[in-house]
């Protein structure tokens, strides 16, 4: 069975975006979504997990036809099924990195892996409240929070834009590790095609 299956997806607004887009994830695939800025690249991601129902075509999560779930439906698959890591972090202000991981944990009844802290290189910034951390640092406990609730699929829009290549290299393997360890699945839109080649399958958007 596909965890995800896009059909024929077809987007635009004041202009279109694309067209007759179709691919599949199965366990342990991953896919890379390439292309200029402004192509919809974020748009397609966004579609994939939930947050926005394109203008034609469909998309299927665990066998399930998301855009004729109810809205509670869709919010339990956000929950429990699904991690999306943006580029921005949208971490709570104010509470400490470890708070911000902790919180995902809680939502879903987790158990947090203090190897994958260490993995990360954030064990040393835990109890800093994350308006104190670099951009980098701050991507990084974002990636925590995502992959710390055990999502079997993770959208991730430009996940390493605030890291430098060794470090933008090294989540990747992480996130790469992630999926195999779960029999899940990788979504990633991204600039950069030495990342993008890394995935199983690449495709890339143009006008």
């Amino acid at each position: 069975m596909a965890l995800l299956e896009a059909y024929d997806l077809s987007h635009s607004f004041d202009y279109p975006l694309f067209d007759n887009i179709a691919f599949s994830l199965t366990c342990k695939d991953s896919i890379s979504i390439t292309g200029v800025s402004g192509s919809g690249k974020s748009t397609l991601l966004h579609i994939c997990s939930t947050l926005l129902k394109p203008n034609r075509g469909y998309v299927k999560l665990f066998d399930e036809d998301i855009y004729s779930l109810s809205g509670g439906e869709l919010i339990r698959i956000r929950r429990e099924d699904i991690g999306i890591i943006f580029q921005s972090h949208y971490l709570f202000r104010g509470f400490s990195a470890y708070e911000n991981i902790e919180l995902s944990t809680l939502l879903t009844n987790s158990d947090l892996d203090e190897k994958l802290l260490e993995k990360l290189n954030i064990t040393k910034v835990l109890e800093q409240n994350v308006g104190e951390l670099s951009g980098g640092q701050q991507q990084r406990v974002s990636i925590a929070r995502v992959l710390a609730k055990k999502p079997k699929i993770i959208f991730a829009d430009e996940p390493t834009g605030n890291l430098d290549s060794k470090t933008a290299n090294e989540v990747m393997d992480i996130l790469f590790e992630y999926i195999d360890e779960v029999d899940g699945a990788l979504m990633l839109v991204t600039h950069d095609e030495k990342l993008a080649s890394r995935c199983r399958q690449t495709h890339a958007i143009s006008h």
